[in-house]
This record gives C-alpha cells, structure tokens and sequence, in this order.
C-alpha cells in the first residue's frame, strides 16, 4: 500500500498515475464557473474516452483557450466476487465532470447489466468527493427501447427504472446520441437530457442526391418517420413510412410501405438500431420485389454488431443491391464489420468533444447542429 495526499491507495492505483494514464493541463486563470473540467472514462468506454479526450484538446488548442482539464482513464475495476470498485486518482472537489461510459459493448463481450453499475458507482464516487456537476455521456442509450410496457404483458416501464438509478447515483445531466424515444426525457424529471440530433450526419453522405427524381427516403417504422420526413425535407426528395406488425421482439410479421414509388429506383433506409436486422431486410425485399428499387443505402444511427446483423449485410449485399451502409461508433464495433465492403463508421468523437466544451462553457449546444459538425470515418 502506497500513502498518497494523505490517502491509502494500492500500487495499482499509484502506477497507474506514474504510467501517465491520469493527464493534466493546468491553467489556474481559464476556469469557467462550472469548475475545472474533468473527464473520466470507464473500461468499457476507454478507447472512445480517449479518443474525445484527444479531440477535446486539438479543439481547444484551436481555439488558443486550453482550459484546465483533467484525464481519468480506465476509473473501475472489479473485485474477486465481480462486485464493481471506483477509485479516483485525483482530487475532484468543485469540479465539472463528464462521465464517459459505453453501456453497450460487443467488442469486448461485456452485457450491458456489466457496464450499467460502474457508471453509476463512478457517479457516486465523484458525488461523494465534491464534485460540483456530473454529466453522464451515454452514447447508445441502453434500455431506452423499454419507454413503455408491451401492451397486455406484465411488464415494467424499464427505462424510468434507468432514470431514477442515474438520479440517485449523482448524475445532474444526460448526453446522448439519438435515443430510441424522446420521451424517456420525462423520466429524468428536472435532470437535463441532451439528445443529440443525427439529423446533419443523416443528410451529408447524400447531399449529392439532392432533388434527385429517383430517390425515396423509406422509414422502417413509425418511430424513424420523423427523421426520415426531415432527411427528404432538407434533400427536397420523396418520403415513404413503413406499418409494421411485430409479433414478439425483434420480429417482424409483415410490413406495408406507404409512398408513391413511381419512378424510383433508389432508395436511402434510415433506422435509430439495427439490432437482429430482420426489420431492414424485411423491408429492403419489399422495396427490390414489389416497389421496383435496384439500389438500397442504409443510415443507422446505432449498430449493435450481432451475428445475425451481419448475416442481414451480407444478404443486402448479395440479393437486394445495398450501395452502402452508413453507421457510427456510438458503439464500438466487432472486429466483422470494420472491415466490410461499402460500410462506413463514422466516429462522434468531435461531436462529443465539441459538446463537452459547450456545456462547459456555458454555451448552447444546439448552435452545433445548426452549423453542422465534423464527423469522421474511422
């Protein structure tokens, strides 16, 4: 055991600082009233957490403002039993924290129940030690989809349960990317939900196809209609809906796609997840077999990596003329799918990064999507 500021911590901890995980830019004079800026990654979340980390300081550099900013790397680990353990390698008191976790992780084949609970000791642990602000940055929303009970199942309301954990654990603020539903905001009460918009990141990849005669926008579902709507508005392109019926989860029985498809030939399918991807494939063999469509792109703005997703890909590619698949790291992808053809991921770090710097600012965040932002392929 190794005595630290007056502390007790274990070698692990004081290595971990000698190994330059924990970094720090001092500037005593360039504080805003939120405090000094902190951010903090958990396991899960360390390659993203670095990676906003780096972007944060290229834009700050930019700017010739670099604030104080603190790096916490890696912040959780776990005991013998797997029960959660956080401990902070700085002090933390009157700071501005962003708490940077990935709920959802295929790439290292942790569950979500296994990258819920840390964040939530992490935000405990930073609430204890002063911290004056806790921002949680969720970019895949886990549990959003369960806003609402399956009707006539004994089911509970999921994502309330998420909201009043988060609450109670110290978290004072939510980021994320482009919920399943908007109205899990609610569950939050007076904590701040900000849901970022993918809308300027849906449009660029097909700005080109603009006023296009042959081009369709086609939402999946109900719950896409509102995106999709706004792509077609912005690109001046035709829009389709897609009415589903959805016999269990992740099933789909039948869908009819309402639009007029006189002339079309193309077709970009815009989706929140693609998780088992029968939904997409589903719709994408109505769109080739009975609309006439020859050329199929798709724009998700979460890809949860399954097997069975990539089997769909590979379908979409061989059978149903997929052009592209556009999707982003809001979850940090397999090892399968970095290297398909046609399939793009765009990192949301500089998002996050310039997001992070507004809110610490003190600056509104929606000025971003209304100039648009730099998102980058991985």
């Amino acid at each position: 055991m190794v005595a630290v500021d007056g502390f007790v911590c274990d070698e692990q901890t004081e290595n971990r600082k000698k190994s330059g995980k924990t970094a720090m830019h001092t500037n005593e004079e360039a504080q805003t009233q939120r405090g000094k800026l902190v951010l903090a990654g958990c396991r899960s979340a360390a390659g993203l957490a670095a990676e906003i980390y780096q972007c944060y300081l290229q834009r700050r550099e930019r700017k010739d403002n670099m604030a104080d900013v603190i790096f916490l790397d890696s912040i959780d680990t776990s005991f013998s039993d797997t029960e959660s353990l956080v401990r902070l390698d700085e002090h933390v008191g009157g700071a501005d924290v962003f708490l940077i976790q990935s709920l959802y992780n295929p790439a290292n084949s942790s569950t979500v129940n296994d990258n819920y609970l840390p964040a939530l000791v992490a935000a405990r642990a930073f609430r204890e030690h002063g911290a004056r602000h806790i921002t949680a940055l969720f970019p895949y929303l886990a549990y959003a989809r369960q806003d609402k009970p399956t009707r006539f199942m004994r089911e509970p309301t999921t994502a309330a349960l998420m909201a009043d954990l988060s609450k109670t654990a110290g978290i004072d603020r939510i980021i994320t990317w482009h919920p399943h539903s908007r109205q899990i905001q609610g569950f939050y009460g007076n904590t701040p939900v900000t849901m970022l918009d993918p809308l300027p990141y849906f449009v660029r990849p097909f700005s080109d196809m603009q006023d296009a005669n042959d081009v369709i926008v086609v939402a999946p579902d109900a719950g896409a209609a509102k995106v999709s709507f706004s792509v077609s508005k912005q690109l001046q392109i035709a829009c389709a809906v897609t009415s589903k019926h959805r016999p269990g989860p992740e099933e789909v029985e039948n869908a009819d796609i309402i639009g007029d498809f006189s002339g079309k030939s193309r077709a970009i399918i815009y989706d929140d997840i693609i998780s088992s991807g029968r939904t997409i494939e589903t719709v994408a063999a109505k769109l080739v077999r009975e609309k006439g469509i020859e050329k199929l792109y798709l724009c998700i703005s979460h890809c949860l990596y399954s097997t069975r997703a990539l089997e769909v890909v590979h379908r979409l590619y061989e059978q149903y003329g997929l052009q592209r698949c556009y999707v982003t790291n809001s979850i940090a992808p397999r090892e399968e799918f970095r290297f398909l053809p046609r399939f793009s991921i765009y990192s949301l770090s500089g998002v996050f990064a310039s997001v992070i710097d507004r809110i610490h600012r003190e600056l509104p965040v929606s000025e971003l999507f209304i100039e648009g932002f730099d998102e980058r392929p991985m």
